[in-house]
Formats: C-alpha cells, sequence, structure tokens
C-alpha cells in the first residue's frame, strides 16, 4: 500500500450561535500514529466528522495526497479509504457480531448471503482483535462495552482504509484488549497508514504517538512534529490554557457515620456474597478489569437489577430497592458507563435532560411546569460544571462526549441525593474537566455525602479514592487502603491468579 497522506487546510465548521472549527490546518502523514489533543469541546469530534463526511465545511479544504477532497456523506468518505471508529458506538445491537462486522460488504453467493463466508471472515478478525471467544453469531447487545469497542476497530480494519481515526478507543477497553489495541495500531503505521488518535490519556501519547496536534476552543494551538522535548505539562498546558499542577488534586476528610452496608449481596453478574460498609464523607473505589462485576454489583444495590440474596442498609434503613426510582428517592444515584443508550435522552435539549428528574421540585402552584426556573437551573450548572454548550435548549446530542457526561452529574446534583454512584465518571473526560469532576466530588464528599467511584483506570481509583474494592469474575477479593494502593498490588488483585 502507498503511503497515505493527509492535509487539513484552513477549515472552518460553523452551526447556528456556535464556530466549532475556526482556520484549523496541519498535516498527518502515513506511517505514522498522529494524536489529536484538546478539551471536551476544542473541535477534535468535529474535525474527525469532517473527515467522516458528517459535518460539512464553512470553508476550508480537505486534501487526501494531491486530491482535493468534499465528502457529501459518510458513504464518500468510506469510499475514499476513511474509516472513523467513534468513542459512543454505531452498531446494530440486534445484529450478530459478524453482520456489524461485515455489515455493507457481507459475502453473497448466488444473490443471497454466504453465511459460511460470513462466520469465517469474522472469525478471522475476531482471533486478530484478541476476542476469538466471542461466537460470530452473538448477537451485540449479549456484548460488554470494551468487546463492542473492538467489534467497531475490527469493522474499520475490514474496510481496508487508508486513513483511520481512533476516538478515545482505550476508554472501555480492558488491560487485554488495550494491548491487541496498540499492536493493531503498531501495524497500521507500519503499513504506512495515517492513523489519528484522539485520546485524553497522557501515557498512550507517548507510548503510541509520534506527533501531536492540540486544539483549544475550536483553533489550532499547535502541532509537535516529533515528541522529542515535549512533556506532560507543556501538552496540559497548550491544551487548556493554564497550569495544571495535579489533576487528581486529593483532598483528605474528616468520614462520618456508615451511611450504606451491603451484606452478602448477589445476583446478576456477582457470583459470590459482597459485603462492605462506607462512610459519609467517603470516597470509595471498585476497581476491577471489564467484566469483573463491579457495574453489575451496583445495578443490584441500585434497583436497576434484583439481588437474589443478601440485604443493603442505607442511612441505617434495611432496603431492598425494586427499581431504580426507589434508590433516587431514598438519595442514591447512579452516573452509568455507557452514557448514550443508558444516560441520555439524545433528543432532548440539554435543559430536559438535566431536570428530567428534579423537576418535580420546580412545578408552579397547580402542578404545572415552571419552565423559568428549570432553565434558571440549567444555567448554574453550566455554569458551575463549564458546561460547553451555545445554551440550555442545545440538543444534548450536539455535545462533545465529555460535556453529556456533565449535564448527567449536574442531573443527579440538582437532586436530594447522599450516594453518588459513579461509573467510570471520566470517561473520555478531558484534562481540566476531570479536574473540575474531581474537585466537585471532593466537594459532595465534605458536604457528608457518600461518592462510590467505579473505575478501570488505575491512576484515578488510586488517586482520589480512601479506600478501593477489587473485583475479579463476579467476587470482591480485598478492600485496599489508600496508602497502600499501589498500582502493582491493584492490577495483581485484579488480574486472574
Amino acid at each position: 500500500m502507498a503511503q497515505a497522506h493527509l492535509r487539513i487546510d484552513g477549515i472552518t465548521v460553523e452551526f447556528p450561535g456556535v464556530r466549532a472549527l475556526d482556520g484549523v490546518s496541519f498535516s498527518a502523514r502515513g506511517g505514522e500514529v498522529h494524536a489529536l489533543m484538546g478539551e471536551n469541546g476544542a473541535g477534535k469530534s468535529t474535525l474527525l466528522k469532517v473527515l467522516s463526511g458528517v459535518n460539512r465545511v464553512s470553508s476550508g479544504q480537505l486534501w487526501i495526497g494531491d486530491e482535493p477532497i468534499v465528502f457529501a456523506n459518510a458513504r464518500e468518505a468510506l469510499r475514499h479509504g476513511v474509516s472513523i471508529i467513534y468513542q459512543e458506538l454505531t452498531l446494530s445491537p440486534n445484529l450478530s457480531v459478524a453482520e456489524n462486522l461485515l455489515l455493507g460488504q457481507l459475502p453473497v453467493r448466488h444473490g443471497f448471503l454466504d453465511r459460511r463466508r460470513l462466520r469465517e471472515r469474522a472469525m478471522t478478525i475476531l482471533e486478530e482483535l484478541g476476542e476469538g471467544d466471542i461466537h460470530p453469531s452473538t448477537k451485540v447487545r449479549e456484548l460488554s462495552i470494551g468487546q463492542q469497542q473492538m467489534i467497531e476497530i475490527g469493522r474499520a480494519l475490514l474496510r481496508d482504509a487508508r486513513i483511520i481515526a481512533f476516538d478515545e478507543p482505550t476508554s472501555s477497553l480492558s488491560v487485554q484488549e488495550i494491548r491487541h489495541l496498540k499492536r493493531i495500531v503498531s501495524r497500521l503505521r507500519d503499513e504506512g497508514r495515517v492513523v489519528l488518535y484522539v485520546t485524553h490519556r497522557m501515557e498512550e501519547v507517548f507510548e503510541m504517538c509520534d506527533a501531536v496536534t492540540v486544539f483549544r476552543d475550536g483553533r489550532h494551538i499547535r502541532t509537535h512534529d516529533t515528541l522529542e522535548g515535549l512533556d506532560h505539562d507543556i501538552l496540559v498546558s497548550e491544551m487548556v490554557g493554564r497550569e495544571i499542577e495535579d489533576v487528581y488534586g486529593y483532598r483528605p476528610r474528616q468520614q462520618g457515620e456508615v451511611l450504606m452496608r451491603l451484606e452478602g449481596i448477589e445476583g446478576k453478574g456477582v457470583k459470590a456474597p459482597v459485603s462492605f460498609e462506607m462512610r459519609r464523607g467517603e470516597v470509595f473505589g471498585l476497581f476491577g478489569l471489564v467484566g469483573a462485576g463491579r457495574s453489575e454489583l451496583m445495578r443490584l444495590v441500585c434497583g436497576v437489577e434484583r439481588a437474589t440474596a443478601g440485604r443493603v442498609s442505607f442511612d441505617g434503613t434495611p432496603q431492598r430497592f425494586g427499581s431504580p426510582q426507589a434508590a433516587i428517592r431514598a438519595g442514591i444515584a447512579m452516573c452509568p458507563e455507557d452514557r448514550k443508550s443508558q444516560g441520555i435522552f439524545p433528543v432532548a435539549s440539554v435543559s430536559d435532560n438535566l431536570n428530567i428528574s428534579c423537576r418535580r421540585f420546580f412545578k408552579r402552584w397547580g402542578g404545572f411546569r415552571n419552565p423559568q426556573r428549570e432553565t434558571r437551573n440549567t444555567q448554574d450548572y453550566i455554569r458551575q460544571l463549564r458546561i460547553r454548550t451555545p445554551g440550555p435548549k442545545t440538543p444534548i446530542a450536539n455535545l462533545s462526549g465529555g460535556n453529556q457526561q456533565k449535564v448527567i452529574v449536574a442531573r443527579w446534583l440538582a437532586e436530594e441525593i447522599d450516594l453518588f454512584v459513579m461509573d467510570e465518571p471520566t470517561r473520555g473526560i478531558d484534562v481540566g474537566a476531570r479536574r473540575d469532576i474531581y474537585s466537585l466530588l471532593y466537594d459532595l464528599a465534605d458536604q457528608g455525602k457518600g461518592i462510590l467511584v467505579i473505575s478501570s483506570d488505575l491512576a484515578e481509583v488510586s488517586s482520589i479514592c480512601d479506600r478501593i474494592g477489587v473485583m475479579r469474575d463476579g467476587e470482591l477479593i480485598d478492600i485496599v487502603e489508600r496508602d497502600e494502593a499501589t498500582p502493582e498490588r491493584l492490577l495483581g488483585l485484579a488480574l486472574p491468579a
């Protein structure tokens, strides 16, 4: 394959009330992994949508090699060898793994789907992805988020694209899947393809990438053609326009009485009885590899699934929540990992998404909605959480993933909640916004709230949590105090013996 070359020349993209990209120019060569970095709303996702044919440019020119390109739609982008692997998954959940992998290029024989070739091609790519234990006929909806992400990557590989963009590809992957991804990216580089790599994880940039382009507020700040002399502090300063010395900013605090006690909880995804307690003012972490049972445990606690054994005591009262609504009324709320399908209402506005649960507090006499108070509430949290949006009435689907996450957090801040269950709270969120989120969690803990953080990010749980429970294969293996929570110990407990 001849080496590809991508050039972005003065690209501007405008939407009503906002300029998402403002005269952006840079180049990416074949045979290099080129990182795109910036805060949420900086313009990275908008650029990827230009490359995929979803967004039309207001001015400027896209070049592939020596050819000026204008994509009218996504099909044209694919035909020109451009493939985007989005953080927000685009799979068809009711189709099989094989059908999703080869969608648009299904093998046909005598006018009918050739299921044997379909299965064989799917099995080949699954082995290459390190997911050989997934059967090609499995429905995608039955897979974990991490497995679905790998299917997205496999689909792009099968299209044999010259330009491949990864949007936060490791945000949902297990340690083993990340290893396979790194091997795949290295192979694509060796084949002379252009690899664009969007990430907020600094360690991935310095381990995997050859060049970096930094965006801020829709503008191109700087392109580093080499990583020589570049460090974490320089990148962060360029991304946010200010110094951030410690993104985690841990603050110790006084803890109060027991807020929640689990005794022998079992159920779907939890194979052995789980017991522990957490206190008011505590930030408690649940760490483990993808599929370890962390989210499943808290779904049992929060009434999403029914526990088959054990009991929950909350604020001194035995509870058995039959629904998430019952848990919310008692003071427990969960921010889910998969915000696209479980956290947001994509066609609704930022205001509606934020106020969907708490609007009962804003009703006028007679039980009617009070839109003015809802709008004020939304504007307050937009300021407090630095949510990048043109306004409260903007459809939430138009926001970046990190800003969508902030709206979900704000939804529960507007409620009367005592325990915040945060499932992968900073997935896809930039370094500046992560600092804001962590500071907010500490503020809530200072107020005597309980914070339970489910995370597969070793640095995150060991840096922000007071104690960390490590889960493996549906079982709570151990609870580690902060002072003893080294990455080596946590990962050693999480990995199969």
